[in-house]
């Protein structure tokens, strides 16, 4: 049974939201702050963390963040904030998808489905689940990844990108947003591939090498480091 980790100060709200959710078969947890949902992570544990942007001790915005540098739980936004920046910066902070309210619950039980289907699907098999190239290494099945020896943070959403980018010599947008989104992409607007895309460029840069070259009118393509067998 997979748990969810409901963040949602909203009584009532969260209230309804547990109740849906676990008729579906999952496990929910609900808190109401973010000392509470803290403190049920650390206790329960949870697969995917449903949580609101803002909280009365504190912002979601920055607790996904803060979250995303020690561990690949994915997180779905549930917040009011509609604006475009708003959305922006829940993607920028590793959120694994955004959803504004009101919402209906079917879309949400679909953008759940999704999360945990592309965490599931970024963990890899036996033959494919090592990438190294004397640069980076990533495991793809241990979901832990390193760059010049120093961990690197990933998300799941990110290790599904490096993986299809690795394993195919172009990636097109509609690529990226069938396997890694939703099969007919109606569920995840189209810039946030370009979000997701700028966000793991800035984790890779670090090591001064550019690893996501973007082919202009066709996608994107990696580009191993210098000196890494082809």
């Amino acid at each position: 049974m997979k748990r969810i980790l409901l963040i949602e100060d909203d009584m009532d709200l969260n209230k309804g939201l547990a109740y849906d959710l676990e008729l579906s078969g999952f496990r929910v947890y609900p808190a109401f702050t973010l000392s509470e949902g803290r403190a049920l992570l650390q206790d329960k544990g949870a697969d995917l963390i449903l949580l609101d942007g803002s909280l009365p001790d504190g912002d979601g915005f920055s607790f996904c963040r803060e979250l995303k540098q020690s561990c690949s739980v994915p997180v779905i936004f549930l917040t009011a904030r509609d604006m475009e920046q708003d959305e922006m910066q829940g993607f920028d902070c590793g959120a694994d998808d955004y959803i504004t309210k009101p919402f209906r619950m079917p879309i949400l039980h679909r953008r759940i489905e999704a999360v945990l289907r592309r965490q599931a699907d970024g963990k890899g098999t036996a033959d494919d689940s090592i990438y190294t190239d004397g640069m980076l290494q990533i495991n793809f099945s241990e979901l832990t990844a390193s760059i010049q020896g120093a961990p690197l943070p990933l998300t799941p959403t990110e290790f599904k990108i490096i993986r299809l980018l690795t394993a195919n010599k172009t990636v097109t947008k509609q690529l990226l947003l069938e396997k890694i989104w939703d099969s007919s992409g109606n569920y995840v607007d189209e810039h946030a591939v370009a979000v997701n895309i700028g966000r793991l460029r800035k984790k890779l840069n670090i090591s001064g090498h550019d690893f996501i070259k973007t082919m202009y009118g066709m996608g994107y393509q990696w580009q191993k480091a210098e000196g890494a067998a082809l």
